[in-house]
């Protein structure tokens, strides 16, 4: 069979028999991809793309890190499953890793299989932990894709899956479009604390669990919180016995050019969840860092949640070989740098040259451009322009997130200025296209 036959053989069965998520599933031609290394991704042929997706913004180490490869193998060939009620070294040592990175007072990790079921448990802590039930959160995020996580989320998919009790939505900062009528990041902040304690307020702090954020919201268009605003949501917390639950799962793990994204933002919550950068996905994991004060009131109580998988040890060598591969090669810094020094600066410039372009954001290796239809109104760019210019992207070999308005600029944190020249290269010849075109 020729490298041709292997990728028509591969989009076939795909057609035939696989049921893709987000996705209406009639006509759909997806792209094949049969290997990768670093932020670059192939086809049976050997057609090349640079890999500015990161996947679904989770493969931050990028595509097959030889360390964490040769985890899998080592830890395969050495125990290749245990159930959760026992010790395992490897779990221990995942676990220990992610604690070192957490502020003081985190000494505890609850595994899951991933982000949703880790939002999942995360409010399951905070209600069992206040006795209250109601769970505050904005419009603009997601969640994940289970019972609570989903109904959580702010966007378009909660709506079909309104299926768990006690969820209550928020307007979260964006300046660019303010539900506040505000003109500076000091206005749009302390309005939308306002705002959110106006919502505590009307809701009766007395019966509110937790507040969930994302400490960037990623999907909803990597918004960076204005000075003061998670402080401001940590200190109303603090005044109405709220668990604050922020939610990493995008953000985290060296996609903002730090450990965590909070520690940038002068804000500690009481629950951390995690996965996705965590270990690149290479195998599926997740989970919450517990505070010393919320893991306590399980020492003597049953948690009632568990997972077979949880804390799976092939899951859990990833970990370790993932965290240890990106502090000795300085991997995070190195996601801050290139987001300072070359990303930025690279989507600014071309902000300046193409009206299309209404704002760009962002920090490390999470960015977006966000495209309007003019710059005055701020009207949103129309999705079949926006179709038109990912199709353009994805013709001069880049993997593009697009969602809405926006183009996401989130490759893995090893790439390098030379990838970001040809991506952003690629990015100017199709929005120049498409402006051109009407």
């Amino acid at each position: 069979m020729t490298d041709h036959d292997l990728d028509a053989q591969a989009k076939q069965l795909d057609r035939a028999h696989v049921f893709h998520s987000w996705l209406a599933q009639g006509g759909l031609d997806l792209p094949v991809v049969a290997g990768g290394s670093g932020a670059t991704v192939w086809d049976h042929v050997g057609n090349r793309m640079l890999d500015f997706s990161s996947q679904l913004v989770n493969v931050n180490i990028g595509h097959q890190h030889p360390a964490v490869i040769a985890a899998i193998h080592a830890q395969a060939d050495r125990l290749a499953t245990i159930g959760p009620a026992t010790a395992n070294l490897q779990r221990g040592e995942a676990a220990a890793r992610i604690v070192s990175k957490a502020p003081d007072g985190f000494s505890k990790v609850f595994f899951t299989n991933g982000g949703a079921d880790a939002n999942e448990n995360a409010i399951r802590m905070a209600r069992l932990h206040t006795g209250r039930d109601t769970v505050l959160s904005t419009y603009r995020s997601y969640h994940g894709n289970t019972g609570a996580a989903v109904v959580a989320t702010g966007d378009w998919r909660r709506q079909p899956n309104r299926y768990a009790r006690g969820h209550v939505h928020f307007f979260g900062p964006y300046l660019y479009r303010s539900e506040f009528w505000a003109t500076t990041a000091e206005e749009e902040s302390e309005r939308a604390l306002r705002h959110l304690e106006r919502v505590i307020q009307s809701e009766g702090s007395e019966t509110i669990a937790a507040v969930l954020l994302e400490s960037v919201p990623g999907t909803a268009g990597i918004l960076l919180p204005p000075p003061g605003y998670l402080a401001g949501v940590r200190e109303l917390c603090d005044r109405y016995g709220i668990v604050l639950i922020l939610d990493e799962v995008m953000a985290g793990f060296g996609r903002t050019g730090r450990w965590f994204a909070f520690q940038g933002y002068d804000v500690v919550p009481d629950l951390i969840v995690f996965a996705k950068g965590v270990n690149s996905g290479y195998v599926p994991v997740g989970g919450v860092l517990i505070s010393d004060e919320i893991a306590a009131t399980f020492d003597e109580r049953v948690f009632p949640g568990g997972l077979t998988y949880s804390g799976h040890p092939l899951a859990a060598a990833t970990i370790v070989a993932s965290i240890d591969a990106m502090e000795s090669e300085g991997i995070v810094d190195h996601a801050w740098r290139i987001g300072e020094d070359v990303i930025g600066p690279a989507l600014r410039e071309l902000q300046e040259r193409h009206p299309l372009i209404g704002e760009v954001r962002g920090e490390g290796v999470f960015w977006a451009m966000e495209f309007v239809a003019d710059r005055d109104t701020r009207e949103p760019l129309p999705a079949t322009r926006l179709g038109r210019l990912k199709a353009e992207i994805v013709a001069r070999g880049v993997m593009p997130f697009a969602a809405e308005n926006r183009v996401h600029v989130v490759p893995p944190c090893v790439v390098t200025a030379d990838e970001v020249a040809q991506a952003v290269a690629a990015y100017d010849e199709a929005i120049s296209l498409v402006e051109a075109a009407g």
